[in-house]
């Protein structure tokens, strides 16, 4: 098929966009204002990618806005529903964002790079903005910036060795959500063990947007005795792993203990972020629905990720947010927003699936 991408200062070209088309790439969204590749022609070619080689994603639409300054601590504290105050330098902390009504505004891995700066690595929503909001409406010194920083994530089965292979043995060593501050061959990047699936890897991210092209090749080359490919961020894989997408699986006013993420909302009242009061109220009256995985009868369908309604006898309970098929299962499976009392184990109800009735039951999440 032949087509054009038009370019504008509105959307981004990542520093690996040559690299990708040379690899292969079939399409791209818009993720950031940056246009990220999101299918190299096999969903199910790139799922085993990942469980028997190792895959080279370009996620630098992953912005890094950088809060730095005397009060860069306060404010991201403010900004994020965990508490952060025991985070060390190279930790990275997975948290939710919200609104002051306690809606869920985003879920970005924040990482302490040094004393009062920190990164906050979002999601696809304009946290930039808000973040400078939040810096004004509490009268906080700290600057507000979007880096130009390019994570480059290398994720499978022989991630580690790649990078083992390409930088030395003490990658092995990384724990997950660390980082560290490398450098190879005049590349400068932080190292981390992290990434948007449940089989191990790496998040690269490359300080010089002007040596993309660089990193991608190292990486491809130590990648070589192991079958890299490239691939993206898999809806089998992340669906069958239990991760979330904000917007994908969230609704407008979704809040994180409606989507599974009640962990990573502190109660300590001392800590005084954005939403607190709201969310100890939705804490206290406890939840109305719940984001809750599906085994879905039938046969294989291709993945969908538009919205499904779930019944019971006829009545709506909730909606199916990802349809995917699980390689693992055999079967499909799905993420939905059922209401309670629904949204218990082994509930069963019925899906709306292309034009037929399938039946469906609540199931554990993770599904692997």
């Amino acid at each position: 098929m032949d087509f054009e991408i038009a370019f504008s200062p509105r959307a981004r070209k990542s520093p690996y966009f040559d690299r990708t088309v040379a690899a292969g790439v079939k399409a791209f969204s818009i993720y950031n204002h940056t246009y990220f590749p999101v299918s190299y022609g096999s969903m199910e070619t790139e799922y085993w990618r990942l469980h028997d080689a190792v895959a080279v994603w370009d996620v630098s639409c992953q912005r890094q806005i950088e809060l730095a300054g005397p009060d860069a601590d306060k404010l991201t504290q403010a900004v994020c529903t965990r508490d952060m105050r025991d985070t060390v330098m190279g930790q990275g902390r997975y948290t939710a964002m919200c609104d002051h009504d306690g809606r869920l505004l985003n879920d970005p891995l924040v990482l302490k790079v040094d004393e009062n700066r920190w990164w906050i690595s979002i999601a696809d929503s304009d946290m930039l903005f808000w973040i400078r909001a939040i810096r004004a409406e509490r009268g906080l010194d700290a600057t507000v910036t979007e880096l130009e920083v390019a994570p480059l994530a290398v994720q499978g089965r022989h991630a580690e060795d790649t990078l083992a292979d390409m930088l030395g043995e003490w990658v092995r060593d990384i724990r997950f959500f660390r980082f560290t501050e490398t450098e190879h061959e005049g590349i400068p990047f932080w190292i981390g063990r992290a990434g948007y699936s449940g089989v191990d890897g790496f998040e690269l991210y490359l300080t010089d947007p002007s040596k993309g092209g660089d990193l991608w090749d190292r990486v491809w080359a130590a990648g070589a005795p192991y079958d890299i490919g490239p691939g993206t961020p898999n809806h089998m894989e992340r669906v069958e792993s239990g991760f979330i997408s904000i917007r994908t699986e969230t609704l407008d006013d979704s809040d994180p203990f409606e989507c599974r993420l009640g962990r990573y909302v502190s109660a300590d009242p001392a800590l005084d972020y954005i939403g607190a009061e709201a969310l100890a109220a939705k804490r206290s009256a406890g939840l109305t629905r719940e984001l809750v995985g599906l085994m879905v009868d039938g046969p294989r369908r291709l993945p969908n990720t538009t919205p499904l309604p779930v019944t019971i006898k006829e009545e709506t309970v909730g909606q199916i947010r990802t349809l995917v098929w699980s390689p693992q299962r055999d079967s499909m499976i799905a993420l939905a927003q059922i209401d309670v009392p629904h949204n218990e184990l082994g509930t069963k109800m019925s899906v709306d699936v292309d034009g037929g009735v399938v039946g469906a039951m609540v199931t554990e999440v993770p599904f692997i």
